[in-house]
């Protein structure tokens, strides 16, 4: 017979982690009040919501009716960086879908409205790794050591690549992160005359490039939407490198949140399995901080 405190025991009678990270992605706050953690539950929803809420009544719900008519399947919602908000989401499409039959004129304020609606979603989606972790310490009851939270790493690293590094105190990685990162979609910028800082041209593009967070999208309120006036000879590679920034940055999202986890979990990291017994540090860590 098992020990009250197994982990067979703990995990069948504490919270399922998959099943918290689902109900948040369904509704922002919904896996904390699972794992009864209301009032972080309530401020997770307000803020979100109402992030995504902002959006919606500053685009007018527009954000898919500025696809052309071939583009818009039936999953291409799904391809967007508010399906990370999948609840509202799924109301947005039912309320709004792609518009009615007569065009309508866009609002001034479109493109800051589908920044705060695409913001929510990512926003989410690191909410729910966040609620996936603490469900885990929960049902298992793994020692929670002192060290940055995962989720508020992986948010750190959004809000600006390479900062979630820096704060776990490897600052020689985080800084070369950044500058990788940033020259990347700076060159994609260059390239691509400015013309993928624009969501209405190149929308399933425009996804992957919000990755890169708010510098993404206060580059584009600065030099965004260009009147067009000339043929850019490389402007499809521009908008490829741009937008592989912003899947770049996940990369490194996910290289933070699993560092994270392994320090507060006390558990080895990857390339202690190589390390010296004196450092306990791997190489690459030892020369990139």
């Amino acid at each position: 017979m098992s020990s009250p405190n197994s982990p067979s025991s703990t995990s069948q009678e504490g919270p399922n982690p998959t099943v918290a990270a689902f109900l948040n992605w369904f509704i922002p706050g919904a896996g904390h009040f699972y794992l009864g953690k209301v009032r972080t539950a309530i401020i997770a929803f307000v803020l979100i919501e109402g992030l995504y809420l902002a959006g919606v009544l500053l685009s007018k719900g527009m954000f898919l009716q500025i696809l052309p008519p071939e583009m818009r399947g039936r999953f291409a919602a799904a391809l967007t960086p508010e399906a990370g908000n999948l609840g509202a989401l799924l109301l947005h499409v039912r309320q709004y879908g792609f518009g009615g039959a007569l065009p309508e004129a866009f609002p001034s304020t479109l493109h800051i409205g589908m920044i705060l609606t695409a913001s929510a979603g990512i926003a989410n989606l690191i909410l729910c790794s966040r609620v996936h972790y603490d469900a885990r310490v929960a049902a298992t009851g793994d020692a929670d050591h002192e060290a940055t939270h995962p989720g508020v790493a992986t948010l750190v690293g959004w809000l600006l690549p390479g900062a979630g590094h820096v704060l776990q105190g490897r600052k020689a990685r985080g800084i070369l992160a950044f500058v990788l990162v940033v020259a990347l979609f700076g060159i994609g910028c260059y390239l691509a005359g400015g013309t993928n800082l624009d969501r209405t041209r190149h929308f399933y593009y425009w996804a992957g490039q919000s990755l890169l967070g708010p510098i993404a999208f206060a580059v584009e309120m600065v030099h965004g939407h260009p009147m067009m006036t000339r043929n850019v000879e490389y402007a499809d590679a521009g908008v490829v490198l741009a937008s592989v920034a912003g899947i770049l940055n996940v990369l490194l999202m996910l290289d933070v949140y699993g560092y994270s986890e392994a320090k507060r979990l006390g558990r080895p990291l990857a390339t202690e399995a190589v390390a010296d017994p004196a450092t306990e540090s791997g190489p690459f860590d030892a020369s990139l901080g």
